[in-house]
């Protein structure tokens, strides 16, 4: 289960909620803005690759 920590939390919920739905089920730790930063760099390249 993905955690999103509240210091970040206003930050994730100005995302789409098709994005915010793509993270949620990375499973993903997120507790700095910069651990924000890592998941969406990782679903951009993602999206690359199965170009």
């Amino acid at each position: 289960m993905s955690y999103i920590a509240p210091q970040v939390k206003p930050k994730f919920d100005t995302l789409s909620v098709g994005l915010r739905n793509i993270i949620l089920e990375k499973d993903v730790q997120i507790n700095t803005i910069h651990d924000l930063i890592r998941v969406l760099e990782e679903i951009v390249k993602e999206g690359e690759e199965d170009e």
